[in-house]
């Protein structure tokens, strides 16, 4: 049996402070955080990107810019996202999953 993974959508106090303060550290200091994964750069899809790609991916905290709930966007999934589904390189979370999910079935959603 598989233990269901932390998608970050409902973070402890702790964890989303852990995540916020990985928000205004230089991407230097990224590698030597406990949630960082390397990131493949030979499969980032970065087009005219001003900057240097990225050499690790941390958790980042968010608020939903329609309800305002508190998440964290995991390194999987930005590896995921950038790597696999080839994202922009400078995109970042901005909406909930509940929020993201009611835009795609049309429902509206947020507050």
């Amino acid at each position: 049996m598989t233990t269901p993974r932390d998608t970050g959508r409902n973070p402890t106090i702790r964890e989303w402070a852990e995540a916020d303060r990985m928000n205004h550290v230089p991407p230097s200091v990224d590698r030597l955080h406990p949630s960082a994964i390397p990131a493949d750069q030979a499969r980032l899809a970065h087009i005219n990107t001003y900057g240097l790609l990225p050499e690790f991916y941390v958790d980042r905290a968010f608020t939903c810019r329609r309800c305002g709930k508190r998440e964290i966007w995991r390194a999987v999934d930005q590896k995921w996202y950038y790597e696999e589904a080839k994202g922009h390189i400078d995109a970042k979370a901005v909406e909930c999953h509940e929020c993201r999910a009611s835009k795609k079935t049309g429902e509206g959603g947020g507050a």
